[in-house]
């Protein structure tokens, strides 16, 4: 079974092919106006400098695709592609090549194989690994937390189930990882509705709390509240804040989204709920997460899993 992400992302800059410039009587290489992306591909400058990290990181996989049309993208190569989570921007290119013995690094590309049949597909003239093949390999590498929102984003696309996932993960023959991969999709939930409530997920429990209610609904006076975390026994209500709602191009909304949520707050607070707000920042650091919780009145109920929680936050993977 696979998500049914029918749609990749597109270039998020205009990509031009060293071959058609010099056809039409440019030379790329001397132009300062262009930002060579690789080999005989470039964009122009203006547009790579104004790209936030991840969307450098899809243009460089786009110029990859442009010069290999045959490659099979895999790992964050696919993940962006597909428009999953990636952090910040990967170092690495990954393909799938199932013609090879064993994985193998040239330049900034990794060629990736596998035990394991896989199958493969094409969407918009680009050839990429299943989504649920994309969850599972990044599962297997990246800090558990990070696995953790690709999978959760991964079902909340729709068409993949958790339990499709832990049945792949079992019938897999590759050992490495498979600690973090059964951690992750033992964990894997769509109700979780962004990187933020995903990563908040994993620390919540390496920090001890108890485990949450996810996107519970409370009625108060009349009106129907949704809440991120919920902990009905200790009447604490946990909200992670992703501040997509905060547009700062529009000032009078976000203003009105911040009055709506010190109405909804006051409202809960007289219904006797306590409410902790972190954010992304809180989260990645643990401490800005468990103070607020801790703050609310929450008890830890198990010991911290220190290991755990020094990995947030720290991915190897991304320049």
């Amino acid at each position: 079974m696979d998500a049914e992400i029918s749609a990749l992302r597109r270039a998020p800059a205009p990509l031009i092919h060293a071959a058609d410039a010099i056809h039409m009587g440019a030379h790329p290489a001397d132009d300062s106006a262009l930002h060579r992306v690789r080999r005989a591909v470039y964009t122009p400058r203006h547009d790579w400098e104004a790209l936030p990290e991840w969307d450098r990181y899809l243009l460089r996989v786009h110029a990859f695709a442009l010069t290999r049309p045959d490659a099979v993208f895999s790992h964050e190569s696919a993940a962006a592609l597909l428009g999953l989570p990636i952090f910040g921007h990967p170092r690495h290119i990954h393909i799938f090549d199932a013609r090879r013995e064993r994985s193998l690094v040239y330049g900034d590309v990794v060629a990736h194989t596998s035990a394991d049949s896989r199958p493969t597909r094409e969407l918009g003239g680009i050839h990429i690994c299943t989504v649920d093949d994309v969850v599972l390999d990044l599962a297997r590498v990246l800090p558990p937390a990070f696995g953790l929102a690709v999978g959760d984003a991964a079902v909340r696309a729709g068409g993949l189930e958790p339990p499709h996932l832990v049945e792949r993960a079992a019938l897999q023959r590759n050992p490495n990882g498979r600690k973090r991969l059964d951690w992750v999709v033992e964990r894997i939930d769509a109700r979780a509705e962004s990187v933020v409530e995903s990563v908040s997920r994993a620390v919540i429990e390496w920090c001890g709390f108890p485990q949450p209610e996810l996107q519970s609904e409370h009625r108060v006076a009349g009106r129907l509240y949704r809440s991120d975390f919920c902990w009905p026994g200790h009447k604490v209500i946990g909200e992670a804040d992703g501040w997509s709602k905060y547009d700062p191009a529009d000032a009078r909304r976000a203003a009105e989204a911040v009055r709506n949520e010190k109405r909804r707050e006051d409202a809960l607070r007289r219904a006797g709920w306590r409410v902790a707000r972190w954010d992304y920042a809180d989260a990645l650091r643990v401490d800005g997460l468990r103070e607020a919780l801790s703050r609310a009145g929450l008890p830890a109920v198990t010991r911290p899993n220190t290991a755990a929680l020094r990995s947030v936050g720290v991915n190897r993977r991304s320049l």
